[in-house]
């Protein structure tokens, strides 16, 4: 999770992950959303799909990307917003 508040007008935190496969992508998202869901907290918008690579979810200040291998090595997010600070790094 990045604090990207300094360099972004439109949402505090990005949330990026990476999974080796479009099931994974899917369940990290379906997970994600059930979560968030229970906490009363539904997403602005959504993009994508698991067959895509990339699947993101707006939720206001958190925006969420969940990205299959390919997709993360290709447009490596974490290094284009990389003057923001990690909040959380699970590796």
């Amino acid at each position: 999770m990045l604090n990207v508040e300094e360099h972004c007008s439109f949402a505090s935190y990005f949330v990026l992950c990476s999974a080796e496969s479009t099931r994974q992508v899917e369940a990290i998202r379906e997970e994600i959303h059930n979560t968030l869901k229970k906490q009363g907290h539904l997403p602005l918008h959504k993009e994508g799909t698991a067959e895509s690579g990339w699947i993101l979810a707006d939720y206001g200040s958190v925006i969420i990307h969940v990205m299959a291998v390919p997709e993360w090595d290709y447009y490596r997010l974490d290094q284009l917003w990389g003057k923001s600070p990690a909040v959380v790094r699970i590796q």
